[in-house]
């Protein structure tokens, strides 16, 4: 931006309000304060409208969820799975560009996948509330996390987008009957491994994953320790003796065990046990948690053996414990009401007694 006076006398303002690359503002004054006046205008203009001018962002959000991947999804636990539900959702919508992205779109896409007229599996038509919530989820934190890595100045799209409130569902577990009843069926299995690493969640908790991905150099006399965990931390749970025995002594890092996911499948359904969806990946660490409650165990104990970086999470197993809320016995008001009329009718059966004597006397 320039401020000069040209030969006739007149003052020239020459302003390129979106850098030496973009447009070219020329304007002639009678005085130099009205030029610098008009080049102040402009300048402000520019700051109060930044994208005005700007080159037109031609990517698309699958562009996007490609970017954040490879700056910040990749360091996630689980950012390869977010990153493949995000770019179905982006194909699903047509492949939109980043610019045309809003909450109307997503609200469409997010209907049709509650109605099941798009899906990703043929195992699973419609899918639940709670599916798209963690899309949504999904897609804000990317436009949060490209904001904040400059690669993305416009609002988020999906900013005033509500979630769908969802009823707390009851986590599935296995009575001690079922357990043994499943691991019955587990070693008839033709997948070796299958009873080992049933046995493992089972006795510490564990997520199938970590189970299933363990190394011999995670494995020491008394403990397991879990590596690469969805909280990021390390953590280690001690094991029995008869346990320790049980499991293959290599101090390698390959994994000790090959997958059979859909062989514990299968069992669950030999041994007669029946699941909400979704749950068959968790039920053996519910289950850890749910008789480690019930047994007495401690809710902050059990947060660190779970690995929970929230204790709100762990608190989901708290209505397991024996002693859990039995103030609601003695201090609710019925048997308040209750206990009243029980007293008063000993008061009165302590009167008459007391008449009763003196007069027998």
């Amino acid at each position: 931006m320039a401020v000069s006076k040209l030969p006739t006398g007149k003052w020239q303002a020459q302003v390129f309000p979106n850098g030496r690359d973009g447009k070219r503002i020329r304007r002639q004054f009678a005085t130099k304060g009205e030029a610098l006046a008009f080049e102040r205008h402009i300048k402000d203009q520019a700051q109060d409208k930044p994208w005005l001018g700007e080159k037109t962002d031609k990517r698309r959000v699958r562009d996007l969820v490609t970017a954040w991947y490879n700056a910040h999804g990749v360091t996630l636990a689980d950012g390869e799975k977010r990153k493949g539900a995000m770019e179905f959702a982006c194909l699903a919508m047509g492949d939109p560009l980043a610019t045309e992205f809003n909450a109307k779109l997503f609200s469409t896409y997010r209907e049709q996948r509650l109605s099941g007229k798009i899906t990703r599996s043929d195992r699973v038509k419609a899918v639940t509330p709670r599916t798209v919530n963690l899309e949504l989820a999904y897609f804000r934190a990317m436009f949060n996390e490209l904001k904040r890595l400059d690669d993305w100045t416009a609002p988020n799209p999906l900013e005033n987008v509500r979630e769908f409130k969802i009823a707390e569902i009851e986590l599935a577990w296995l009575t001690v009957e079922e357990a043994a009843r499943l691991l019955e069926e587990c070693e008839k299995s033709k997948a070796e491994d299958l009873t080992m690493i049933v046995k493992i969640c089972l006795a510490t908790g564990a997520r199938w994953g970590e189970a299933e991905s363990l190394t011999g150099k995670q494995i020491s006399p008394g403990k397991i320790t879990f590596i690469k965990t969805k909280g990021k931390k390390n953590r280690a749970v001690p094991i029995s003796e008869e346990l320790y025995e049980l499991l293959p002594k290599s101090r390698t890092s390959k994994p000790l065990f090959t997958g059979c996911y859909s062989a514990f499948r299968s069992a669950i359904k030999r041994a007669g046990i029946e699941l909400p969806d979704g749950q068959l990946s968790h039920v053996l660490r519910h289950t850890f948690a749910s008789h480690f409650m019930m047994g007495g165990g401690n809710i902050l104990v059990l947060q660190r053996i779970l690995g929970h970086t929230d204790i709100k999470v762990t608190m989901r197993y708290a209505h397991f414990a024996p002693d859990h809320l039995t103030e609601a016995v003695q201090l609710n008001p019925l048997n308040l009401i209750s206990g009243s009329k029980m007293a008063a009718q000993r008061s009165t059966m302590q009167y008459f007694s007391t008449i009763y004597e003196m007069l027998c006397v």
